[in-house]
């Protein structure tokens, strides 16, 4: 039987990434995303690559949090795999939230509503619980698979407007640790992966996106972006049988720029 990634926000970014290069460790590609017309062009073309090579694309244009659509999706993959697990990979890649201050200090302040808190943390962290539940009630995966959820140095520092999309990426790395607890049992492991700054139509929608980037490139050693293929292969090594006890962790993929304090250096003018 043909293992197969299901990734969550496969049409960009790191799920588009992490798509192509599972594809060529051998992984069918099960994607689910959410795209217009304007955008499905490059939808388009993502599947003619996978195809290529050998991933056998299978694509869903749905929202990713509607617990029907996710029913529906769960179904057809247990009816193409014809009731077998097939699941050796699960990445959460959706980045869909409010970018609002929590409170009203001055005017022109529009505090997050109870909505879009409950939205933003149901999209980019909760979902992950329930499509991971879904999975195991189907038995849909494999022995030895792998849980991944994207993460960023914002779970633990603040920036304006971030803080329901903070508290989504807290939850997710609190959600990865325990399904790696409870799953362990199953020989499945969940690791929040988090990303140095990447250039990411995500990134575009924080306020002060060019500022974000600048100290990133000045406390980076390397003095560039992390980019989604950094973050892509190392999802791809993680998928390997050999990091079976590698688990419940928070991993950083970024190049050293969130261990190294280079804020004080400044290049000769």
């Amino acid at each position: 039987m043909k293992r197969y990634a299901l990734i969550l926000g496969s049409s960009s970014g790191f799920g588009r990434a992490a798509a192509l290069e599972l594809a060529k460790e051998g992984f069918g590609i099960y994607g689910v995303h959410l795209d217009r017309s304007a955008t499905m062009p490059m939808v388009e073309e993502l599947k003619a690559e996978l195809t290529n090579l050998g991933a056998d694309p299978v694509f869903y244009n749905v929202n990713a949090a509607d617990a029907d659509r996710r029913a529906e999706i769960i179904h057809d993959i247990n009816e193409r795999s014809g009731g077998a697990a097939s699941i050796g990979v699960l990445v959460h890649s959706l980045a869909f939230g409010s970018l609002q201050p929590l409170v009203f200090i001055q005017e022109g302040d529009k505090p997050v509503t109870q909505k879009q808190l409950e939205m933003t943390l149901d999209v980019m962290a909760n979902s992950l619980v329930y499509w991971t539940q879904d999975l195991v009630a189907k038995n849909l995966f494999c022995e030895n698979s792998r849980i991944f959820g994207l993460t960023s140095a914002g779970s633990r520092r603040a920036l304006p407007m971030y803080g329901a999309v903070s508290a989504a990426k807290a939850a997710m790395e609190a959600y990865c640790r325990q399904l790696a607890m409870e799953l362990a049992p199953l020989k499945i492991t969940a690791n929040a992966i988090c990303a140095g700054v990447t250039d990411t139509p995500a990134l575009k929608k924080i306020p002060g996106n060019d500022i974000i980037i600048g100290n990133a490139m000045m406390r980076n050693p390397n003095h560039r972006l992390t980019t989604p293929d950094d973050v892509a292969k190392f999802i791809r090594l993680l998928s390997k049988p050999e990091s079976l006890w590698v688990n419940g962790d928070v991993i950083r993929v970024d190049g050293g720029e969130d261990a190294i304090d280079l804020t004080w250096w400044k290049p000769n003018s």
